[in-house]
């Protein structure tokens, strides 16, 4: 048999496994989309990327966020054309099985999968850190296990109910996020800005890279939710693109207007000495109107909803990614099995929820979110090349959208991602370590249980 023949037989025996029972729903439009994708992304703006500061200082972090802003701007534009052109609900995991071939496409899934299975728990870390200032009897991770426990279940009950709950706490995080630099705007100085600024030089540039990241990571989300999508062609363009502008804007104004409250250090230490703290607009609040007023608590409140936004928009993602590998056999099929009645994927949200808790009670904040971005540069890297190999390999394959300056654009993502996973992998080798053992495993598990049963 060929091997073309052979490749047919492999898309058409997918199609019917993915075919088989129940369906997902096409139930969301442009808004929800612009919902989900500054949902998935907005907690970044509210805690995690303060931890850059103290690698690099407002100079090395603000280097650092201009690169990831290029890379999001080129990479966004370029992941859209296969968005539009392959709406699968497995995103780079379809893609590059395409384009590349099934063991590369099942390693960039496999870098999607742990970027969105390991960016929850972090966030749930710092809604256990937020709840803990209003009841400091319970413990973070206490809350944080709630947290995982309630918006999983959202989840399961259903995709029209999950996204219309993520479009209302997104429009609440991004009021909080304008509500928040009106009130530090008149605080700001640029001698804060300056104050200690490079203190580690341009190592502290690369080191800042994750957090820097930190800022957009999971705006690729949106192209999980493809086959639920109305329009997919035209809405996915629409959903990334004003998702993209407006997370831009809001990453600018949040990082001024928090340095230039009181320098840096400010909201990195709550005091001299201190372990670095996951709640940097608080400190940078508590400076303004101290701890105890109205005000701070008010804020502090609907501040909740950016990290409640991106942790129950990641766990829809998440849960996408994790059934699309269950449907295609390349990790175990219940995981592919779509609810009759809610037509959710529910088995696979109770596993990612599993793996969620045990990666947060490592209680490891800053680890967990340099190996989320790990997976994310992977992913970025693996879409990059999938762009320039389908161009050329289905040249006639119906593109609705089409990246600009192609091929400037996915040649400037795939080299920026490429350069910032080697900084990051060079400046963490122990968690490299982690992140490819992960990898390496379950391409073990893939090469000797999946492509080896396909073929008998």
């Amino acid at each position: 048999m060929s091997e073309t023949t052979s490749s047919v037989q492999e898309d058409a025996g997918s199609s019917a496994l993915q075919t088989a029972g129940p369906s997902l729903s096409r139930t969301l439009g442009p808004l929800m989309l612009w919902g989900l994708g500054v949902g998935y992304v907005i907690s970044g703006m509210y805690f995690g990327w303060n931890l850059g500061l103290a690698e690099g200082g407002t100079a090395g972090l603000a280097i650092a966020t201009a690169g990831a802003i290029l890379l999001y701007i080129t990479f966004t534009f370029s992941y859209t054309e296969l968005a539009c052109a392959i709406p699968k609900a497995g995103g780079v995991f379809d893609y590059a099985t395409r384009g590349l071939n099934r063991d590369l496409g099942f390693l960039a899934g496999m870098a999607q999968l742990i970027e969105f299975l390991f960016a929850p728990p972090a966030i749930a870390v710092a809604i256990g850190a937020y709840f803990h200032i209003f009841f400091p009897a319970i413990p973070v991770n206490t809350i944080a296990i709630a947290a995982y426990l309630l918006f999983t279940g959202l989840n399961m009950y259903g995709v029209k109910a999950a996204a219309g709950f993520e479009l209302i706490v997104t429009i609440f995080a991004v009021f909080e996020l304008l509500l928040f630099s009106g009130i530090t705007f008149p605080h700001f100085s640029w001698s804060n800005v300056a104050h200690n600024s490079f203190p580690n030089g341009w190592k502290g540039v690369w080191a800042a890279i994750p957090f820097a990241i930190w800022f957009f990571l999971g705006l690729e989300g949106v192209a999980n939710v493809a086959e639920e999508t109305k329009k997919p062609q035209r809405n996915i363009l629409l959903g990334f693109g004003s998702a993209l502008v407006t997370l831009i804007l809001l990453c600018i104004l949040v990082f001024l207007s928090s340095v230039g409250v009181a320098g840096w250090e400010a909201i990195v230490y709550p005091s001299p000495g201190a372990a670095a703290s996951d709640s940097p607009l608080p400190l940078a609040l508590a400076r303004i109107t101290g701890s105890g007023g109205w005000l701070y608590h008010l804020l502090i409140t609907i501040g909740l909803m950016g990290l409640v936004a991106s942790f129950h928009g990641i766990i829809l993602a998440a849960g996408r990614v994790s059934m699309e590998f269950g449907r295609a056999r390349s990790l175990p099929s219940f995981l592919g099995r779509v609810h009759p009645r809610r037509h959710t994927p529910v088995n696979a949200l109770f596993v990612n929820m599993l793996v969620g808790i045990i990666a947060l009670l490592s209680n490891r904040t800053g680890d967990i979110i340099t190996i989320s971005c790990m997976g994310a540069l992977t992913l970025y890297v693996f879409s990059m090349i999938t762009v320039l190999v389908l161009r050329r390999k289905e040249p006639g394959l119906a593109r609705p959208f089409r990246v600009p300056l192609y091929p400037v654009f996915p040649l400037i993502a795939l080299v920026t991602a490429f350069v910032c996973l080697v900084a990051v992998i060079v400046l963490n080798i122990n968690l490299s370590v982690i992140y490819f053992s992960i990898l390496g495993l379950s391409y073990i598990w893939f090469h000797f249980f999946v492509k080896r049963v396909s073929h008998e």
